[in-house]
């Protein structure tokens, strides 16, 4: 008995839409923008030699960077589109702006070994945004791996500032520690140092009245001697994480839980920067 003929049934597959047909969110990706469109300037104002804009330019981008993290976060308008665009936003607004100031203000002199130094800086700030796009890690959500892109650029234009507000002496010094600085960050950035990352603190959650007062005496003081302040909160961010490193070597502590003790559960985190989550 011959067997009957099968007949092949061609199945038809199901069009998937490219992510970016269905657009994209404006509000997080705006405040993105801002942060390019600072970052260039800052390289203008660094080619017209007003290394005091400059440094406050790059200082706005590191402000539009913290805000379109938590305004996707808030609006749940998180899309891959908006990690990468950030991430390529960060490279120029904390990598090359940076770089270029610090080469054009300190570095020129030093030659060839100037722009080696500014280039090597820019080249880690890469590194450490493509970790951040291809390494998603199991990893305690308050710390991060490394000193974030913009805490890095923060230490540099913090330190303009300050040098300019205390008259712009010493030419001598000046290339000197810059040169020190421009190394000091470029390895914190693709170090294994962890960071705290803010994550956990909520504004809107209820918090003891001494918290209230001393933020505001910190906003004062701040507003007092703008240059004074942020160098000093950003120079201790990026100290935080080698003493830190260096406390915990010194009394013994673990960087991980001991096996089989209780710990919470693991989330995922972006090895980036502090309010990354786009």
């Amino acid at each position: 008995m011959d067997n009957p003929p099968v007949y092949a049934v061609r199945l038809r597959r199901r069009r998937r839409i490219p992510p970016l047909r269905k657009g994209v969110y404006l509000l997080p990706n705006l405040f993105t923008s801002a942060g390019l469109f600072s970052g260039f300037y800052s390289i203008i104002c660094t080619l017209n030699k007003w290394y005091w804009l400059a440094a406050v330019m790059i200082l706005v981008a590191q402000l539009c960077d913290a805000l379109d993290g938590r305004i996707a976060r808030l609006t749940r308008s998180t899309s891959s589109f908006g990690i990468q665009y950030d991430s390529l936003a960060d490279l120029v607004a904390f990598g090359v702006a940076p770089g270029i100031l610090v080469y054009q203000w300190a570095l020129r002199p030093w030659g060839r070994w100037g722009w080696l130094a500014a280039s090597l800086y820019v080249t880690c700030g890469a590194l450490r945004l493509a970790r951040f796009n291809v390494q998603i890690a199991s990893v305690e959500k308050r710390y991060f791996v490394g000193l974030p892109i913009p805490a890095a650029a923060g230490v540099i234009a913090a330190t303009v500032l300050l040098w300019l507000w205390l008259g712009g002496e010493g030419e001598t010094g000046k290339h000197i520690t810059m040169l020190l600085v421009i190394f000091a960050v470029a390895g914190l950035m693709v170090s294994e140092i962890r960071y705290y990352s803010f994550k956990e603190i909520r504004f809107h959650h209820r918090h003891p009245f001494p918290v209230l007062l001393g933020l505001i005496v910190l906003i004062y003081l701040t507003v007092g001697t703008p240059q004074v302040m942020l160098f000093l909160g950003i120079g201790s961010y990026a100290l935080s994480g080698p003493l830190m490193a260096l406390g915990r070597r010194l009394t013994g502590r673990p960087l991980q839980p001991a096996a089989g003790a209780e710990s919470p559960p693991v989330r995922a985190v972006v090895l980036d920067k502090p309010g990354q989550g786009r």
